[in-house]
């Protein structure tokens, strides 16, 4: 269903200057790393300024654009990424706010070829559901949303292959709990990874896990995950993350 409610802008100013302070506080981005942003109503959103320490913005340093990026408010220029988030708006009408992060663990899985497609966790597995990692592209470049696009509908937190993490939300506090809950579940496998094998959750439980999300009312993306890439067949992802820990352990 599309979102039409209209935020208040200074509110939001305010909580999504706070939500970059969570993500440096959690070390999910360093430096420069990271952009946000949320949709104030259907023709305007707040985003972060290009070039900035996200952890340490005022609300005043947040600039207003339109739907493709062009600055309507603020001294800055928007985020360098803005193409990834005017993506995201257009294929997900469902969703108000992006959160691009660079969470360590569920980045460094996706380089060593783990993915987090498949169940693991229950909690993951309800409250995300498929974590999917998108294929390289070439950051600040119009490789990202093309690329992206073919798995926007299929996921609400999704890994950009070398390059950070991304979440979805009906709110700015629903994305933000994704990308904190992704890399949560990242460390968890990790840890289990370091100690023995790791398996998924059988197709049973993960089908009790999704009617139970249904009950509850937790979103779902609009499409279920069907590929593991543009063209690309459904592989086992079992199977991958099988074969990634036979070749790590010693």
């Amino acid at each position: 269903m599309p979102v039409s409610r209209s935020l208040n802008e200074a509110a939001a100013r305010q909580q999504l200057a706070e939500i970059c302070r969570r993500l440096y506080d959690k070390d999910l981005i360093a430096a420069g790393d990271g952009n946000v942003s949320v949709r104030l109503d259907s023709e305007r959103v707040l985003v972060t300024p290009s070039g900035f320490h996200k952890g340490f913005l005022r609300p005043d340093d947040l600039i207003v654009t339109d739907l493709h990026g062009r600055r309507l408010k603020g001294a800055h220029n928007p985020s360098s990424e803005f193409l990834m988030h005017e993506a995201c708006y257009e294929e997900r009408p469902d969703i108000a706010a992006v959160v691009h992060a660079h969470p360590p663990i569920s980045v460094a899985l996706a380089l060593a070829g783990v993915s987090l497609t498949e169940c693991v966790l229950s909690e993951t597995c309800l409250l995300l559901g498929p974590i999917v990692t998108v294929p390289y592209s070439t950051p600040t470049t119009d490789e990202v949303p093309r690329l992206l696009r073919p798995f926007l509908r299929q996921a609400n937190a999704l890994i950009l292959h070398r390059h950070g993490a991304l979440t979805l939300g009906r709110t700015l506090d629903e994305a933000w709990h994704r990308m904190e809950a992704m890399e949560h579940a990242a460390r968890i496998i990790q840890a289990a990874m370091s100690v023995g094998t790791v398996s998924t959750l059988p197709p049973a439980e993960v089908s009790k896990l999704q009617g139970l999300a249904q009950q509850l009312r937790i979103p779902r993306p609009p499409e279920p995950y069907a590929t593991a890439g543009p063209g690309g067949t459904a592989d086992s992802e079992a199977a991958l993350i099988e074969a990634v820990l036979k070749r790590l352990r010693p």
